[in-house]
Protein backbone atom coordinates (compact mmCIF):
# COMPACT_ATOMS: atom_id res chain seq x y z
CA UNK A 1 0.00 0.00 0.00
CA UNK A 2 1.50 3.56 -0.79
CA UNK A 3 0.10 6.52 1.52
CA UNK A 4 -0.43 10.09 -0.88
CA UNK A 5 -0.76 13.56 0.07
CA UNK A 6 -3.43 15.29 -1.92
CA UNK A 7 -3.34 19.61 -1.30
CA UNK A 8 -5.01 22.48 -2.53
CA UNK A 9 -8.50 20.92 -2.48
CA UNK A 10 -11.27 23.01 -2.22
CA UNK A 11 -12.99 23.09 1.21
CA UNK A 12 -16.68 21.75 -0.07
CA UNK A 13 -14.42 18.63 -1.89
CA UNK A 14 -15.95 15.59 0.00
CA UNK A 15 -14.24 11.97 0.71
CA UNK A 16 -16.33 10.51 -1.93
CA UNK A 17 -15.41 12.88 -4.21
CA UNK A 18 -11.50 12.00 -3.51
CA UNK A 19 -12.67 8.30 -3.75
CA UNK A 20 -14.42 8.67 -7.40
CA UNK A 21 -11.30 10.69 -8.47
CA UNK A 22 -8.38 8.99 -7.57
CA UNK A 23 -9.97 4.70 -8.07
CA UNK A 24 -9.78 5.99 -12.08
CA UNK A 25 -6.27 5.32 -11.25
CA UNK A 26 -6.14 2.15 -8.93
CA UNK A 27 -7.98 0.31 -6.28
CA UNK A 28 -8.26 2.84 -3.14
CA UNK A 29 -8.18 1.34 -0.11
CA UNK A 30 -8.73 4.82 2.26
CA UNK A 31 -9.37 8.34 1.77
CA UNK A 32 -8.91 10.84 5.25
CA UNK A 33 -9.86 13.90 4.43
CA UNK A 34 -8.82 16.19 7.61
CA UNK A 35 -10.72 18.62 9.01
CA UNK A 36 -10.58 21.00 11.71
CA UNK A 37 -11.28 20.03 14.78
CA UNK A 38 -13.40 22.75 16.33
CA UNK A 39 -14.93 23.30 13.32
CA UNK A 40 -15.72 20.07 11.17
CA UNK A 41 -14.70 21.88 7.94
CA UNK A 42 -11.57 20.77 5.51
CA UNK A 43 -8.75 21.73 6.13
CA UNK A 44 -7.86 21.75 2.11
CA UNK A 45 -5.81 18.16 2.03
CA UNK A 46 -6.19 14.49 1.98
CA UNK A 47 -4.45 11.71 2.15
CA UNK A 48 -5.22 8.89 0.05
CA UNK A 49 -3.91 5.26 0.37
CA UNK A 50 -3.64 3.08 -2.79
CA UNK A 51 -3.74 -0.53 -3.08
CA UNK A 52 -0.10 -0.71 -4.98
CA UNK A 53 2.73 1.76 -5.72
CA UNK A 54 2.47 1.56 -9.66
CA UNK A 55 -1.62 2.69 -8.41
CA UNK A 56 -0.27 5.82 -6.71
CA UNK A 57 2.18 6.50 -9.63
CA UNK A 58 -0.66 6.46 -11.65
CA UNK A 59 -2.52 8.57 -9.62
CA UNK A 60 0.36 11.39 -9.52
CA UNK A 61 0.58 11.05 -12.89
CA UNK A 62 -2.96 11.54 -13.36
CA UNK A 63 -3.74 14.15 -10.92
CA UNK A 64 -1.38 16.04 -9.87
CA UNK A 65 -2.13 19.75 -11.40
CA UNK A 66 -5.48 18.25 -12.05
CA UNK A 67 -8.39 20.97 -11.90
CA UNK A 68 -11.40 19.45 -9.48
CA UNK A 69 -13.78 22.22 -8.25
CA UNK A 70 -11.85 25.07 -9.67
CA UNK A 71 -8.48 24.27 -7.92
CA UNK A 72 -5.19 22.50 -9.02
CA UNK A 73 -4.27 20.12 -6.72
CA UNK A 74 -1.31 19.06 -5.74
CA UNK A 75 -0.58 15.30 -5.13
CA UNK A 76 2.51 12.96 -4.63
CA UNK A 77 3.78 10.43 -2.13
CA UNK A 78 2.83 11.07 1.43
CA UNK A 79 6.16 11.55 3.81
CA UNK A 80 6.19 9.85 6.80
CA UNK A 81 4.72 12.08 9.75
CA UNK A 82 7.47 14.15 12.00
CA UNK A 83 7.63 14.11 15.58
CA UNK A 84 5.93 16.56 16.76
CA UNK A 85 8.16 18.99 19.74
CA UNK A 86 6.86 21.24 21.66
CA UNK A 87 6.33 19.19 24.52
CA UNK A 88 7.94 21.65 26.62
CA UNK A 89 5.52 24.52 25.49
CA UNK A 90 2.86 23.41 27.96
CA UNK A 91 5.23 23.37 30.69
CA UNK A 92 7.32 26.37 29.76
CA UNK A 93 3.77 28.53 29.50
CA UNK A 94 2.43 27.02 33.28
CA UNK A 95 5.76 28.31 34.75
CA UNK A 96 5.87 31.77 33.26
CA UNK A 97 3.74 34.28 35.12
CA UNK A 98 1.34 36.44 32.72
CA UNK A 99 2.21 40.20 33.02
CA UNK A 100 6.17 40.07 33.20
CA UNK A 101 7.01 38.70 35.86
CA UNK A 102 7.46 39.82 39.38
CA UNK A 103 6.59 43.60 40.51
CA UNK A 104 9.07 44.94 43.04
CA UNK A 105 7.79 47.54 45.75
Amino acid sequence: MEKLYVGNMAYNTTEDDVRGLFAQAGSVNSVALIKDRTTGMSKGFAFVEMDSKASAQKAITMFNEYTINERQLAVSFARPREERGGGNFQKRNRDQKRGGGQRRY
